[in-house]
Parts: structure tokens; C-alpha cells; sequence
């Protein structure tokens, strides 16, 4: 998966299901309606598809209300497998949401604990269960949640029988959807010992089964290691990478980035997914103070360290905020053959598949060590460098066009090319590159 390029759905969202789920309504077939947009994902030149929650669930998807069940709003077991078929027609690697963590107030264990009390036999499935007092939400005991949210029951996963269903539930989705990987909504906060075990079973099934866990803060070596997981997402470049564009000041992501990532960086042997947004934080057009910062933004998206992914519509600028009380904003319903007034920077588009298409053609971008090499407020460049190539990225946050001076600290002297753009070459003399950088706009210059 280090090759991969992913792109992001909320099919919720995306698709226009209803908000709540009646868990009695015949499915419709919604997942037929996403063959356009593996097209769409082709012509981009994405390769891998993180997709979910596409389980049985009450409202947003993670509150599951059955593991075994494809979400009716969605479709039914025939319509995913045909949709993940199709997507491996594509050479689409498909990666499911997995939401171990918790379960919505619908699963069938939590209406049984509700409606036989301390007789329930599913008492020990959840969380630190307490019949000494009542819930708010008035039931006549209390329970373990996820962040407070009496709607998220936290499931017990030191309990075999627990992990015995989710397991069974894993095991159907790789024989029979054939799914590529997982993503672990709320890694952060997941049993570790069922993490590792988790691991085992999947490889088991699948030894290029690929574990990717939801990881905001904390040290990632925890979570990314050869008895857990392959990956987490890289949220230490969420908040520097913005306030580096919108505070004219680089410095903010370049030192996340060496720390993470340099010669001595902590995550250096590690393949994170790295992001500039997602259906849980706003939209990078409405993050960015400034809408032509988009370009650079994708870019180092591309260029820095680590496996990228798109979510579904910012490749157009779509803007969206999450609001006190709902993050419906950030997963808006899209028609492909109408993208309207949504699509507000639709330039984007084409420099994003130039981005990705230089990530795919240059091996140093994937597996290249990383070095800063000029830090300025509205100026960056760094080394992506490989045994016999060296790839030198600059990006240029002010509207005008700069010369940008890099010294080499002893790198590769000669005509370096950019790959943006052929046509521009520089030469490297004895105290290191100077080049002229557009407004708004980078270069990826290989030696």
C-alpha cells in the first residue's frame, strides 16, 4: 500500500441516504450510482479506495446496528460485492471502515442488556456496565461510551465472544466482499491486545491485508509495528501544514515534517496516511485563508512523506465546516454529472492529477529520505532523496513569482528538471540551485 494513492467516501453522504435508518425498509441500491466515480478515480489516477461506514447503522454509520449487514440506505450484500468487483476491475484496492470501538443503542446485544437488565446474557459485552444507576438517556444503567456520546456504546474487547463476532464479521468481509484492507475508526482508543489479534486473524485470511488505524495524537510507533498495524493517520501534519500558509510561516510544517520524518525522524521507517482534510475536520478550501494556497497545499500533499488521500470533492475546492452540533457540511451529497456551485475551484482538478501523476512516475517520492533545505515565510524547499536520485521540491506561497536560492548541504551537483513543468530547467553550481518559482505554485526538480 506505500504505492497507493487513496481517494475518500463517505457514501452517507455522498449518495444522499436518509439521515436515520428505519432497520426496516427494503435496500436500495445505491452503491451502482459510485461506478462513475471509480472512473472518476482512475482518471485522477487514484489506485486504492478508503470507503465506510457501509455497515448496518441507526444515523451517521458509526453507530452499528449489525456487522453482518450492509447498510439498507446503501444497498445489500450483492450490490457492495458487485461495487468492490468493479473496483478491482479498476485496480482499485478497496479498504472498508471497521468500528470495533463501539456500537450505535440498535445492536442487538445492547436491546437485550436494555430489555433484560442484569439477566441479559450480553451484560459482559459492554463497557463497565453499572445497574447502580441510570443513563441519560434513562436506561436503567450507565455504560462506558466513546468521548461522552451515550449513543456510541464502547464494547468490551477483552471479551472472547465479542471478538468471536467481529471477528466472524471480518472473516465474511474479506471471503466474501474480497475486501483489500481496513481502516480502525478510533485506533487511538482500541484495545491493543485485540489490535494484535486482529492482525493475526487478517493476515492469516490475507497475508497483503492491510491494517490502517484512526490515530490523532499520541507517538505512532505504538500503533505501526510488525504485531499491529500497518498504518495510522498522520495528523501531525493537519493543523502546521495550514498555519504554515495562512500564518506566512513555513517553519511550522518543516518541523513537524524533520521531526516526523527526517534524517533522525522518529516515523522515518514508517507508511502513514497523510491527509489535508476529511469527513471529520473541514474542507482545505475552508481552511486555507486564502483560496490559491489550495495548489501549493496539494502539492506537498504529494510531495512530503507518506501515502496520500484525496476526500471526495475537494479535489474541485469544495468548502465545508463542521458546525457545534453536526459534521453534515463536510459530507455533502454529490452528483458527478452536476457539480454546480460545489465545485468552486474547478483548476484544481487538473493540478492535482499533474501531482499525482509525478508521485507515480517517481519512485523517490515513495520510499526517498526527506531533508529541509530552505525555510522561509512563504518559501519551501526540501530533498526527497533515494540512492540514485535526488528530487528537490520548492513551493512558493506569495502571489508573486520569487528566485528562490536553495544551498545544497551536499547534494548532487547539474540540470536539474522539473517534472511540472519540463520545460524549466536549473543548473546547480557550487553553492547550490537557484530558481525561479511561480506564484502560488511549486517545483518538483529531479537530478
Amino acid at each position: 500500500m506505500k504505492h497507493a494513492i487513496f481517494y475518500h467516501i463517505y457514501p452517507l453522504g455522498l449518495l444522499g441516504a436518509e439521515k436515520t435508518n428505519d432497520l426496516a425498509s427494503i435496500p436500495v441500491d445505491r452503491f451502482s450510482e459510485l461506478n462513475g466515480w471509480l472512473e472518476h478515480m482512475v482518471d485522477l489516477g487514484c489506485n486504492a479506495l478508503y470507503i465506510g461506514p457501509v455497515f448496518e447503522s441507526s444515523t451517521h454509520g458509526y453507530d452499528t446496528a449489525d456487522y453482518y449487514e450492509v447498510d439498507r440506505r446503501l444497498g445489500d450484500d450483492a450490490s457492495l460485492i458487485a461495487f468492490i468487483e468493479k473496483a478491482q476491475e479498476f485496480g482499485i484496492k478497496v479498504v472498508l471502515d471497521g468500528v470495533f470501538n463501539h456500537v450505535g443503542r440498535d445492536f442487538f446485544a445492547f436491546k437485550d442488556l436494555q430489555e433484560f437488565g442484569k439477566n441479559s446474557k450480553y451484560t459482559d459485552w459492554f463497557s463497565n456496565v453499572n445497574f447502580k444507576k441510570k443513563s441519560p438517556l434513562k436506561d436503567a444503567f450507565t455504560y462506558d461510551t466513546w468521548a461522552g456520546y451515550y449513543q456510541l456504546v464502547k464494547l468490551n474487547l477483552k471479551n472472547k465472544e465479542v471478538r468471536d463476532y467481529l471477528f466472524g464479521a471480518v472473516k465474511k468481509w474479506i471471503e466474501i466482499y474480497k475486501i483489500d484492507g481496513l481502516r480502525l475508526d478510533t485506533a487511538d482508543v482500541l484495545d491493543f491486545d485485540f489490535m494484535k489479534e486482529l492482525r493475526l486473524f487478517c493476515k492469516k485470511e490475507n497475508p497483503e491485508f492491510w491494517l490502517m488505524g484512526e490515530v490523532v495524537h499520541g507517538d505512532y510507533n505504538k500503533w505501526v509495528n510488525p504485531v499491529m498495524l500497518d498504518s495510522v493517520t498522520n495528523y501531525d501534519y493537519h493543523t502546521p501544514i495550514y498555519e504554515s500558509f495562512n500564518l506566512k510561516d513555513f517553519s511550522k510544517i518543516s518541523e513537524m515534517v524533520e521531526l516526523d520524518f527526517g534524517p533522525k525522524g522518529v516515523y522515518k521507517n514508517l507508511e502513514l496516511y497523510s491527509f489535508v482534510d476529511n469527513h471529520d475536520v473541514n474542507r482545505a478550501a475552508s481552511t486555507l485563508k486564502k483560496p490559491e494556497h489550495l495548489f501549493p497545499l496539494y502539492l506537498l500533499l504529494f510531495t512530503l512523506p507518506g501515502i496520500p488521500a484525496i476526500y471526495y470533492g475537494s479535489e474541485w475546492g469544495f468548502e465545508g465546516k463542521k458546525t457545534a452540533h453536526s459534521d453534515y457540511l463536510l459530507r455533502p451529497r454529490v452528483k458527478l454529472n452536476d457539480l454546480g456551485a460545489q465545485a468552486k475551484h474547478p483548476k484544481l482538478l487538473e493540478a492535482i492529477k499533474q501531482f499525482i501523476l509525478v508521485h507515480k512516475n517517481c519512485e523517490t517520492l515513495v520510499n526517498g529520505s526527506y531533508e529541509t533545505l530552505l525555510v522561509t515565510n512563504q518559501q519551501y524547499a526540501f530533498s526527497r532523496k533515494s540512492t540514485y536520485k535526488t528530487i528537490v521540491i520548492i513551493v512558493n506561497a506569495s502571489n508573486k513569482s520569487v528566485k528562490v536560492n536553495v544551498d545544497f548541504k551536499g547534494l548532487s551537483s547539474g540540470v536539474y528538471t522539473d517534472l511540472l513543468n519540463t520545460g524549466y530547467t536549473s543548473t546547480s553550481n557550487k553553492t547550490g540551485l537557484s530558481v525561479e518559482v511561480p506564484p502560488c505554485w511549486g517545483r518538483i526538480l529531479s537530478h
